[in-house]
């Protein structure tokens, strides 16, 4: 194009999908190593999405020991970890990176502001859509407990729409979430974040967001999102909502880890059970993310987030 110097390819993936066009969409830069953190930045917004990513190429042998440097962008911030860019970056490269394509590997390993994070990929399995992964996040920090009111006020809601039984709950695996058990799933659809305010309280309290949770309630005929409500496998399924500034997250895969280690913690959840959560249905992009944390004394660990990632389109960027 006249007048541009820079020509940048990127891709759009679905992630925690089950068919194109639902789950959380991604923008993955192929490569952003000639791009200021202010472009990035920019670049960002301009894609309007929940997160962005940029590939950051490097060394062949030291991406082999550390992993590839991958940078993600919402579009107000840069986030040290983040789950549906993680699996969605990590899908992209176990599909196009000239290395992991060669030698087939099973696990690709991005090397985030947190840490190397690894991300395991299933078999491939003929005639469905994408890829399916687990990624192994950081080992769960419980931070302190909030009151109740406080939080439900933030939420639009009632005290008594929050459970009386657990407390919201700062939790992080290398982002922090307020956890915020609700009694009902009319309650988690009434929720509605008071943006400026509860940006302000988070600030105060070392939280970057809240998670909200409720359990989906065993009625016949119900159906959550573009699945039925009571899987085949019997999994325990929670279904879940994010709002923040840049309005409401489909998926959310590093909130779905604190969440689950939030729940095994509390016994809400057994060591090593298999657990659904399902977001996004409200805002009509039905998103499913399968959850695992184990349990050893007090502590949690072996905090694992699992989704399907379905590429979608591919684009150019022009930059002068």
């Amino acid at each position: 194009m006249k007048g541009m110097s820079r020509v940048l390819d990127y891709s759009m993936l679905d992630v925690f999908a089950e068919r194109p066009l639902e789950g959380n969409a991604l923008a993955v830069f192929h490569d952003g190593s000639s791009l200021s953190d202010q472009q990035m930045q920019a670049i960002a917004r301009e894609m309007r999405l929940s997160e962005t990513t940029f590939i950051i190429p490097g060394d062949p042998e030291m991406e082999a020991r550390d992993g590839v440097r991958v940078r993600i962008f919402t579009t107000e911030e840069e986030l040290p970890f983040a789950g549906h860019p993680t699996l969605g970056t990590a899908a992209w490269l176990r599909l196009h990176h000239p290395r992991l394509r060669q030698v087939g590997t099973e696990t690709v390993t991005l090397r985030l502001r947190v840490g190397p994070v690894p991300v395991r990929f299933a078999p491939e399995e003929d005639g469905v859509l994408g890829l399916r992964a687990t990624m192994l996040q950081n080992d769960p920090v419980f931070g302190a407990t909030h009151d109740r009111a406080e939080v439900a006020n933030l939420i639009g809601l009632s005290a008594e729409d929050l459970s009386s039984g657990f407390a919201p709950q700062t939790v992080s695996t290398g982002m922090p979430f307020c956890i915020v058990l609700l009694r009902s799933l009319g309650a988690l659809q009434r929720m509605q974040l008071a943006h400026r305010q509860a940006a302000a309280w988070l600030a105060g309290r070392e939280t970057h967001f809240f998670y909200c949770i409720a359990p989906v309630e065993a009625a016949p005929g119900v159906r959550l999102g573009s699945t039925p409500n009571e899987p085949a496998d019997g999994h325990p399924r929670w279904r879940a909502r994010m709002q923040f500034y840049s309005g409401e997250d489909p998926a959310t895969g590093s909130a779905a880890g604190c969440c689950i280690a939030w729940l095994v913690k509390h016994g809400l959840a057994r060591s090593e059970q298999t657990v659904e959560i399902e977001q996004g249905a409200e805002i009509r992009r039905p998103s499913r993310i399968v959850v695992r944390a184990a349990k050893q004394g007090d502590r949690v660990h072996a905090v694992e987030v699992s989704g399907r990632t379905i590429p979608v389109a591919e684009g150019r960027l022009f930059l002068p």
